[in-house]
């Protein structure tokens, strides 16, 4: 029996070329602008302590072999210190992001590279946005610098940072990036960072390099309305929300609503953005299983004004990740 995705949206009909008209978020008629949906390959998350991230396959493989078949983006999560309770539990690890797509960047010409997501209050602004200047730059422009809050105290303690403070520390680094990246002598005094006379540079390539800012919270939305380029928002079934301490989005309905909220903060500001959604249906991975179903939902999701979708490999040994790239290319994005 086929699930029901609790969708309402009209249906979208996925074309070959993979432009979709962008559906009003004030009705169900279609505004007549289209939009091309870009798919982003997430570096599969292994659970728990059983085996090691690298076991999908080597990085610069499975990179090299997502830009030959047509995936438009490569990204990668953090977790610097989590605990091991989280793990154990369930919990996922990680490779250092910004290492990772460096590496990505250098094997490949035409990837655009996300941190899917850094969590910005980790580190000084400063030490932030030196590393995704030397991404964007050594990849030639390539670099998006997707950002989080995070959820995890355990992991806050072990990083020396304070977790009630995450927020003012997370709107300072917002504010100080910026700046260091235009290249320009300035000055900063904030409650966490001070800095006078700094001046970053090499300059990157992007001018500011584009900051996606990911969470469900109104307090996101402000954020990305008064100064980011795009949002990410969390897609989960709803015990998973009190973990990541944000609102639960279980449907496209839900996205949507969150995504006219945003359109009414941001004004002209909006269709500037980039949205990029999780696909979290994850029997996609069986590739010859469902196809019309998933390419109908893939569909409906830009209908609601997606401009990337993400998908994470599947969490199993070399060559599984390989084959999923080249297939998922072939029955989807192929003409």
């Amino acid at each position: 029996m086929e699930r029901d995705h609790g969708w309402s949206l009209p249906t979208v009909r996925w074309a070959t070329s993979r432009r979709l008209d962008r559906v009003s978020l004030s009705s169900t008629s279609f505004v007549p602008e289209e939009v091309t949906v870009q798919f982003v390959f997430q570096y599969p998350d292994f659970h728990g302590l059983d085996g090691d991230m690298l076991d999908a396959g080597n990085v610069g493989e499975l990179a090299m072999r997502a830009e030959s078949a047509g995936w438009h983006a490569f990204a990668f999560t953090e977790h610097p210190a989590p605990s091991a309770k989280w793990l154990t539990a369930g919990g996922h690890q990680s490779l250092d992001p910004f290492v990772a797509l460096a590496h990505v960047g250098a094997v490949t010409e035409r990837l655009q590279l996300i941190t899917y997501i850094a969590v910005l209050p980790y580190r000084n602004p400063m030490i932030t946005a030196k590393a995704a200047a030397t991404v964007d730059k050594l990849s030639n422009g390539r670099f998006v610098l997707g950002v989080g809050t995070g959820y995890l105290k355990a992991e806050y303690f072990a990083v020396g940072v304070d977790f009630d403070e995450r927020n003012e520390i997370f709107d300072e680094a917002l504010a100080v990036m910026p700046m260091h990246w235009s290249g320009e002598p300035f000055d900063f005094a904030g409650k966490h960072f001070d800095c006078r006379g700094v001046i970053g540079r090499p300059r990157p390539v992007q001018q500011p390099i584009p900051i996606w800012i990911g969470g469900n919270s109104t307090l996101t939305l402000r954020r990305i309305a008064a100064s980011g380029q795009g949002w990410m928002p969390l897609v989960s079934d709803a015990p998973i929300s009190p973990t990541v301490r944000s609102p639960v989005l279980r449907t496209p309905e839900q996205v949507a609503e969150r995504l006219g909220e945003l359109r009414d903060l941001a004004g002209e500001r909006y269709d500037t953005l980039s949205i990029m959604i999780p696909y979290t249906d994850h029997s996609i991975h069986d590739l010859g299983r469902d196809v019309e179903r998933h390419r109908d939902l893939l569909g409906r999701i830009a209908a609601i004004g997606t401009t990337h979708v993400a998908i994470a490999g599947p969490s199993a040994p070399h060559p599984a990740s390989s084959e999923f790239i080249q297939g998922f290319a072939e029955t989807y994005l192929s003409s």
